[in-house]
């Protein structure tokens, strides 16, 4: 194998399956907007992503196992592992809402549990009985809230797939996703409490405020299309009925949570860019930002539905174009990055001569 692929493999980010979740998520949002050329183009991209993301996994496991070891017991990238289950869980969504494939869907649904067992348990055991720990500025950052993604993911995905089974299991597979959506959201309160005791009490320069940050938004968006979902499906289980003021009630407290953030990480943006002057380049955790101003927008069209609020619609399109822009832009970087690596090493060395 080439050196230059050996170095891909080896330093492979985990959270690198944030760009099937970011596509996915984009494509999802133009359906809802009817850009239906628009979504489709990005399912079938999707696919191919998803499967080239895992085959650098398995490479990198095969070859390089000690390295993705030290990833999983590593506090800054080992939360990084569960955009695995996330990236699963919307790549099946858009199976359901493309082309009502609930087979493909329920086979990636079951995956993503397991997955979301594993890494989790695994994941947060490591971390708990290491010897030598970082200190919570060092350790800390807003790829932890992928722990909430993958959670909700689940909660998402059930909620899709339950019209599919038979009406008596609609009770056990709700109970499921709405205990999934009140453990991620315990989650989001455990982790953003440290994070913004970081972002608050510990100096933060422009390098560290990385695109990942802006999860903070996207799991409260991500919380508030699971809720959504589950106030619309309430129907195919009645006992939801009764707990109907809880879920509204929460619902809006996650879209109201995730909205306070956009103009807090716009301004740290300019801060970073425009102040400090840190210059943009394409890197992998761009995807960490687009994901959560198109999941921003997915939410926000399905509040819209539960709860009749028609004045959020063009909030939601608003956001669906700024995803679609902003996926653009940084796969224009991921393609202009892989060009510039693919070059051989001798046209590279003429060219800053």
């Amino acid at each position: 194998m080439h050196p230059r692929y050996r170095q891909l493999i080896e330093h492979l980010s985990p959270a690198d399956f944030a760009i099937v979740m970011a596509t996915g998520i984009v494509s999802i949002a133009a359906y809802n907007a009817h850009y239906n050329f628009i979504a489709k183009s990005l399912f079938f991209l999707n696919n191919a992503l998803y499967l080239l993301v895992w085959l650098l996994t398995i490479l990198r496991l095969c070859f390089y196992p000690r390295q993705l070891w030290a990833d999983l017991d590593s506090h800054a990238n080992g939360l990084g592992f569960l955009s695995l289950v996330a990236a699963t869980n919307v790549l099946a969504v858009q199976y359901v809402l493309l082309y009502q494939n609930h087979y493909v869907a329920t086979i990636l649904w079951v995956l993503g549990i397991i997955w979301w067992v594993i890494l989790t348990y695994l994941i947060f055991s490591l971390l708990t009985i290491k010897e030598k720990k970082p200190n919570l500025a060092q350790g800390i950052n807003g790829a932890w809230l992928l722990a909430i993604v993958a959670t909700q993911s689940i909660a998402i995905l059930t909620t899709f797939i339950l019209p599919y089974f038979s009406a008596e299991y609609h009770t056990e597979l709700s109970f499921f996703a709405i205990s999934m959506w009140l453990w991620g959201g315990m989650q989001y309160i455990w982790m953003m409490t440290l994070i913004f005791w970081r972002y608050n009490f510990v100096h933060m320069g422009p390098d560290e405020l990385t695109p990942p940050y802006w999860i903070n938004m996207g799991a409260m968006a991500i919380s508030t299309l699971a809720g959504s979902l589950l106030i619309q499906h309430a129907p195919d289980a009645p006992y939801l009925q009764s707990l109907m003021p809880f879920l509204k009630g929460f619902t809006v407290f996650f879209w109201a949570s995730a909205t306070w953030w956009i103009p807090l990480l716009l301004i740290l943006g300019f801060w970073r860019h425009f102040i400090k002057r840190y210059p943009v380049r394409y890197t992998p955790l761009f995807w960490g930002l687009v994901f959560p101003m198109g999941m921003y927008s997915v939410a926000t069209r399905q509040l819209n539905l539960a709860m009749q609020f028609d004045f959020l619609d063009s909030l939601a399109q608003t956001f669906m174009y700024a995803a679609l822009v902003s996926w653009v832009i940084t796969f224009y970087g991921l393609l202009h990055k892989a060009a510039h690596w693919l070059k051989p090493q001798g046209e590279k060395q003429h060219q800053r001569h």
